[in-house]
């Protein structure tokens, strides 16, 4: 039986405004509108690509999305941020309208969406319980019976009469999921819950979805975690600048993903005339390629990373080496490697060099690199500043830890317990 049926779902966003951004655009479709016609906003909207600058102030958060779930179902959807997983998730949980298209929801429906909805924070956890199974269509009497079980399994209960807005986030997450989970609604909405908290919370998770899957309601799961994706779910959507791109079993969508992630933003190339430099130094190209031993074109924790660089250098008989900054998305170093000492003497034209990242060195996340060409190890010729952006993604095992591990770096180090 289909519980969830999304038929081809639009979603426009104007950039910077509500509406279409004026009084005068928003009478016009409305006139269009009620005649019958086109919206005439639609035909002048771009795809919602994080990646390009937008060249109009219209996009399509969603483009033509349709899939059902069936009752009991678990379906995990995952996708690049931007990729439109979000809107789709406000959208069935009636935070927001689509433009076009039709949803059919046959059931009650709980979202853990972002920190922050949900709940009101000014009222204390144990008012935001009873608001929110009354928004359910739940009897005070019902929620009742429901309290304790909620309370219990969020571990709040020493702050259960403090207003939320008091509550540090993995507070508020852990309240926020006790509820959605508690009070039995036939569709629950999950957004990145694995995100905050602690291993313990984690797996309470894990098994209060399952859970609620096997007694007969539909879970719909977003997130970024992979191993989770796959433990938990039956069925798996991939999404790509708002549109689904690949359906089917969690590990076959995975594969497809980690295999789709973006090869053009693993390098650059230039001509002479376009390329970054000065009159010392240019960059013809540098390169990312992961290297695998099952030959998978993808950048996870266990992935070697080779990165080619090809720069022309217009000195005569340069002494030179590069050095080479990995930085996190958050600006901090992560490390600074530099070329063989004592350095070569190199001459006018093209050179190139290879810099090997091991596997099991970095953790999951953002980084970018940028380096410079240096003359006798202490001057800097030229800084190509944040030349390649690049994202690992997570790939474990024999583990029961879905959260991220913390730091930059996450070396496989010989640690073991012995008797």
């Amino acid at each position: 039986m289909e519980v969830i049926k999304v038929e081809q779902l639009y979603k426009q966003y104007r950039l910077g405004q509500v509406g279409t951004g004026s009084l005068i655009q928003d009478v016009n479709r409305w006139w269009y509108m009620i005649r019958g016609k086109e919206d005439p906003y639609e035909v002048i909207t771009e795809t919602n690509d994080r990646t390009t600058q937008a060249k109009r102030d219209f996009v399509w958060a969603l483009e033509d999305v349709s899939f059902s779930v069936n009752q009991g179902e678990v379906l995990g959807i995952i996708g690049r941020n931007g990729a439109g997983k979000s809107s789709l998730l406000k959208i069935l949980s009636k935070v927001t309208s689509p433009t076009r298209g039709q949803i059919t929801l046959n059931g009650r429906v709980a979202s853990l969406l972002e920190v922050g909805t949900g709940f009101n924070p000014e009222l204390t956890g144990r008012e935001n319980i009873y608001l929110n199974g009354a928004i359910l269509g739940m009897t005070k009497k019902e929620i009742a019976g429901k309290f304790d079980e909620i309370v219990a399994f969020s571990g709040v209960e020493k702050y259960i009469d403090t207003p939320v807005k008091r509550y540090s986030s993995g507070m508020y997450v852990r309240l926020a999921f006790a509820v959605a989970a508690h009070l039995e609604p036939e569709i629950l909405i999950v957004d990145e819950v694995l995100a905050v908290g602690d291993v313990d919370f984690q797996k309470k998770c894990i098994g209060k979805m399952k859970d609620v899957a096997s007694a007969g309601r539909t879970v719909l799961f977003v997130s970024h975690n992979m191993e989770a994706i796959k433990n938990l779910c039956s069925r798996a959507l991939l999404m790509e600048h708002g549109t689904i791109v690949s359906e089917g079993s969690p590990s076959q969508v995975i594969e497809t993903y980690l295999n789709n992630r973006s090869k053009s933003d693993w390098g650059h190339t230039y001509t002479e005339l376009e390329a970054p430099g000065n009159e010392f130094t240019r960059l013809k190209s540098i390169v990312l390629k992961p290297i695998r031993e099952d030959g998978k074109l993808m950048i996870t924790v266990k992935s070697s990373l080779e990165i080619n660089i090809s720069f022309w250098n217009y000195v005569e008989d340069l002494v030179a080496n590069l050095s080479l900054h990995l930085y996190a998305a958050t600006g901090e170093c992560v490390f600074n490697v530099i070329t063989q000492l004592p350095p070569p003497t190199i001459g006018v034209g093209l050179h190139h060099a290879r810099c090997v990242i091991p596997k099991e060195l970095l953790n999951t996340g953002v980084f970018y690199v940028s380096f410079m060409l240096v003359q006798d190890t202490a001057k800097p010729l030229f800084n190509f500043d944040e030349v390649l952006t690049f994202e690992v993604e997570e790939e474990r095992e024999n583990t029961n830890w879905h959260g991220k591990f913390p730091g930059f770096v996450r070396p496989n180090i010989d640690f073991k317990i012995s008797s």
